[in-house]
């Protein structure tokens, strides 16, 4: 059985203009291949763990008690069942076109008495910080004090004077405040 005439001229122009355009692209392999290139998805920001300062492992001391640890470094990464006197803290940074940063610390107990820290090298808070700008590009930091000229050009403002008919006299603000709670049981 044929296809109907109306049927195969709508295909067969499709065909010959994707036969076309394919035969073409092959020929420009080199530039498309150029223009991808430059095409490049998105790529997002990893943080994975705490971040732990010099500050923070400075702040450790033989003898505290792993509570104490916790709030000065925070949950560990990861806890073992075989190893329940050594809580590992892993911090990994992965952002596009910079290498990535991983640092780790391991904290052991003795029963439940912080006994001893090792780990990498950790960086200050402030070093940390413009490691994190400072990849990223330079950006202008605007004049944050204004000059004297400046100020002089601003327009003073003028003290209202109260009105003649006003005859309420200027009042502190109140600090009576109602009770948050109801005393209702």
């Amino acid at each position: 059985m044929l296809a109907p005439a109306y049927w195969v001229a709508p295909y067969a122009a499709r065909c010959a203009t994707a036969l076309l355009l394919g035969l073409a692209l092959t020929g420009c392999a080199g530039t498309a291949q150029s223009v991808v290139s430059k095409i490049t998805p998105y790529k997002v920001e990893v943080v994975q763990g705490n971040v732990i300062t010099r500050e923070q492992t400075q702040a450790l001391q033989p003898g505290m008690s792993r509570q104490q640890v916790r709030e000065i470094l925070g949950t560990p990464l990861m806890t073992s069942l075989f190893h329940t006197d050594r809580w590992e803290y892993v911090f990994t940074l992965k952002r596009p076109g910079v290498d990535a940063q991983t640092r780790r610390l391991t904290v052991f107990f003795n029963d439940s008495a912080l006994a001893r820290v090792e780990g990498d090298d950790m960086p200050s808070e402030s070093d940390f910080v413009a490691s994190l700008t400072s990849k990223i590009g330079a950006r202008k930091v605007p004049q944050l004090e204004a000059t004297a000229e400046q100020l002089a050009r601003q327009p003073k403002a003028q003290p209202q004077a109260p009105a003649a008919g006003s005859s309420i006299p200027a009042q502190p603000p109140s600090t009576d405040y109602p009770p948050l709670e109801s005393s209702r049981r």
